[in-house]
């Protein structure tokens, strides 16, 4: 491999920052680096607080220049993949999948083949927008690993332009299918609460944190279980993690969500019970309304009929 040029980073500790760790506060300027590769870097001495080494037990005072050196990333090269497509909807400009349970959405570490992304490059060819850079051509928004429905992806920069500025303006319509943890009294109801990084476990979202973006989720129920809901939630922003962390945050937890759930399923689910069904937009080129319906994954069909069994029984 061919060495990596060196890239420096240096910030200025600001008054909010004072007295925090030097690991834990570098962690959160960083999102992309782990404490534990930070903390590497400092035992290494790599770390300088007003151009001289410190120890991770140092804590940040206010105008502190703090610098690091990191490689440069190599890029690797993603190849496209004959795997199979579920097709709801394409076009010259757009292409709307349906995602299956486990495909992660575009390539990232420890993820470089078997993504979305791999299969729209063998299906697409080099008709993809190059606006999000190598590693995610066409991809202009992204669901989780194992949520499973739809994903639009756009086949030239200016159909990205067009759907990311209706994302903006959340003026897409995105209508999920969950099933959570507990009954919920109400029919409907909205989640109005910022959402952010955890202040503890920076590889998770946090609902009502400190420097947190405003997130909305609507909710209505369709089918209430001895001890679930059936829910439709409408997202009116998109954030990460979104329906999950809302849901958690009022006390119900999706059914087999092992990050932000600390009820144990009892059915053999490989992550959350949540299916992108409604993708609705403003086509790029016409205009026109378009909307898209993803059918419910097997697993999620047979789960709510085992649920609406055991409620009859």
């Amino acid at each position: 491999m061919a060495d990596r040029a060196m890239s420096e980073l240096i910030y200025e500790i600001t008054e909010e920052m004072e007295e925090e760790r030097i690991d834990k506060c570098l962690a959160g300027l960083m999102d992309s680096l782990s404490r534990s590769f930070i903390q590497k870097l400092i035992r290494e001495g790599s770390v300088l607080v007003n151009n001289r080494p410190v120890k991770g037990s140092y804590q940040v005072k206010a105008q502190d220049q703090v610098s690091f050196s990191l490689p440069e990333a190599v890029t690797p090269d993603i190849l496209p993949e004959d795997i199979p497509l579920d097709i709801l909807y394409e076009d010259k400009d757009v292409i709307v999948v349906n995602k299956p349970k486990g495909m992660v959405v575009h390539p990232a570490a420890g993820h470089y083949t078997g993504t979305l992304v791999n299969a729209l490059l063998y299906h697409c060819g080099h008709e993809l927008s190059g606006i999000n850079g190598v590693l995610r051509p066409g991809i202009v928004h992204r669901i989780d690993k194992d949520t499973t429905g739809s994903v639009i992806a756009c086949k030239n920069d200016l159909a990205h332009q067009a759907i990311a500025r209706q994302l903006k303006e959340h003026a897409i319509t995105r209508r999920y299918l969950a099933i959570c943890h507990g009954v919920l009294k109400e029919d409907s109801g909205v989640i109005d609460k910022s959402i952010g990084r955890h202040p503890n476990d920076r590889k998770k979202m946090a609902a009502d944190v400190k420097n947190g973006k405003h997130a909305v989720t609507h909710y209505q129920v369709l089918a209430r279980y001895c001890q679930y809901t059936l829910l439709q939630c409408v997202l009116e922003t998109g954030r990460t993690h979104q329906i999950r962390v809302h849901m958690a945050s009022i006390g119900h937890p999706l059914l087999g969500d092992v990050v932000y759930g600390d009820r144990k399923s009892p059915y053999k689910l490989e992550g959350q019970t949540l299916h992108a069904k409604t993708l609705g937009f403003l086509h790029p080129s016409t205009g026109e309304y378009v909307e898209v319906d993803a059918p419910l994954p097997e697993y999620f069909k047979h789960l709510t009929q085992i649920l609406l069994s055991n409620t009859s029984g």
